[in-house]
């Protein structure tokens, strides 16, 4: 059950993408001549990280730790990387399938997709796991993968922008010159400050719910309760919501909105530290920031999408979701600290003051979307 979290991957999906690993999908599906023949680049890439992924779980479960412990450290290793290089490939397929205008729905509706989807696999495991022995439960788990296997075959292959890396260097040098040469050092760097701080407060916020909650006196029955309905629901909502609206007001004006919204519903869990076991208060409290959250992801994932390059989409996707999870992972760390020292109430409104600087940047950061969208198209172009 996901309390603490809740927050969307990108939903890295993924709280991060590995630049390594889609750099290494880029070119492994760029010489695997078979599956690129067959399904094109993105697929091709698709389908053989899906089987690298489902082969990876199957064999966990064959593997006895006590006995083998470095063995499962190891496997397990390379299916965290195999699933983030799989994550980023899903990204770039939707960054290159959809339009500017269509990011916004399209990544919210993949994010919900994603939060729904990855219940069937981890309840249906922990039920499994009570009957039948671990090594069945997960060729099981594994077997989940079937389907968006299946999935690869039938979708179409995007259009492609410009030609494929040809070597590794290239794969992960030219995004990085593409990006700085569009924007400038001083705007590239806005940018990266941007991603970095924009969710960085709510994030905070929520990574210590459940002690919070604890701490007030709720029943470990009642958080339960209220994450599986205020908290996956109003997100899901928020979410589609969010996806919605962005078609209608564009991703500028979007960021600024749900942006203040995030700042604002994180003051609801002050009001809570304040107001105290009030269940109700709990599901609002609850409900209201993670349907902020919602709203703050598409917008923000949909800015990340549009800001990449059409002919680098999977390392510059990469590189902006690692830098957006590396302060939340840090500064996450030290939360507990922050409680200890000022107290609930006081905690959750530094929380909504750490999402000031990302709304100070924004200002930057949209001011510059216009000439810079016209940059990279005619980079796009001339590529063609």
């Amino acid at each position: 059950m996901e309390i603490d979290g809740g927050r969307s991957r990108s939903p890295s999906r993924s709280d991060g993408g590995d630049p390594a690993a889609s750099s290494y999908g880029e070119r492994e599906a760029t010489q695997c001549k078979p599956l690129k023949n067959a399904l094109g680049r993105r697929r091709g890439w698709m389908l053989l990280m899906q089987i690298l992924v489902c082969g990876s779980i199957a064999a966990l479960g064959f593997i006895p730790p006590r006995q083998s412990i470095w063995s499962v450290a190891a496997l397990a290793t390379a299916l965290a990387f195999f699933s983030a290089s799989l994550d980023i490939v899903i990204d770039a397929y939707r960054r290159e399938l959809l339009k500017d205008h269509e990011q916004g729905l399209g990544t919210a509706i993949h994010v919900n997709a994603y939060k729904l989807s990855s219940l069937i696999p981890g309840a249906l495991s922990l039920i499994l796991a009570d009957h039948l022995p671990w090594s069945a439960v997960f060729v099981i788990t594994a077997a989940c993968l079937l389907p968006g296997m299946l999935m690869t075959f039938l979708i179409r292959e995007p259009t492609l922008a410009g030609a494929p890396p040809k070597t590794l260097g290239e794969a992960v040098v030219m995004p990085f010159r593409e990006f700085i040469a569009r924007c400038g050092w001083r705007r590239a760097l806005l940018v990266l400050a941007f991603i970095c701080l924009y969710k960085l407060g709510d994030n905070m916020a929520t990574a210590l719910s459940t002690s919070f909650y604890l701490d007030l006196g709720f029943s470990k029955t009642q958080i339960g309760i209220v994450a599986k309905t205020s908290g996956l629901w109003t997100g899901v909502v928020g979410g589609l919501l969010g996806g919605v609206l962005l078609s209608r007001m564009g991703i500028a004006r979007g960021l600024w909105v749900f942006g203040i919204t995030q700042i604002l519903s994180t003051l609801g869990f002050a009001w809570l530290a304040r107001a105290g076991p009030v269940l109700s208060g709990l599901a609002l409290a609850h409900g209201l920031e993670y349907f902020t959250i919602g709203l703050g992801t598409a917008a923000f994932t949909a800015y990340i999408a549009s800001t990449t390059d059409r002919r680098y989409t999977a390392t510059q996707f990469a590189l902006f979701t690692s830098l957006a999870a590396v302060p939340r992972t840090f500064i996450n760390a030290s939360a507990g600290y922050f409680v200890e020292m000022m107290g609930w109430f006081n905690f959750f409104l530094f929380c909504a003051a750490l999402g000031i600087p990302g709304m100070v940047l924004l200002r930057w950061v949209v001011n510059g979307r216009s000439s810079e969208a016209a940059d990279a198209a005619a980079g796009q172009a001339e590529s063609i």
